[in-house]
Formats: C-alpha cells, structure tokens, sequence
C-alpha cells in the first residue's frame, strides 16, 4: 500500500507537526486563558447538537 520511505516520512512528519503545536500551545497558554473563557459550554453544545442529530436518524429508521 505505502512504501517504506512513505511511512517513514509520515511517522516524522507527524512527530514534528505534535511537537510544534505542543510548543506554540504553551506559548500562548496565557492567552488562551485570558481570550477563550466557557468554550467548553460550546464544545458540550455542539456535541448534544451532534448526538440529537443521531438520535433523530435512529428514531426516523423506525
């Protein structure tokens, strides 16, 4: 399916592309602290929203 060097370049690809975001994220901790205050209501939001839209295709099947 994937050669070796394929595979290879994506396991250092992806190891690279976590470690920069685990940086640039502790970078900026503070102001995530300061700008993004209750996005965890949003988040819980939108996954009820998601969950009810699963709920209704269940409950249309029947």
């Amino acid at each position: 399916m994937f050669s070796q060097g394929q595979l290879i370049f994506a396991v250092c690809f992806f190891a690279v592309f976590v470690i920069a975001m685990v940086y640039a994220y502790r970078k900026d901790i503070a102001l995530h602290r300061t700008f993004y205050k209750g996005n965890y209501k949003i988040l819980i939001g939108f996954l009820l929203f998601i969950g009810l839209l699963f709920v209704i295709k269940i409950y249309l099947k029947h």
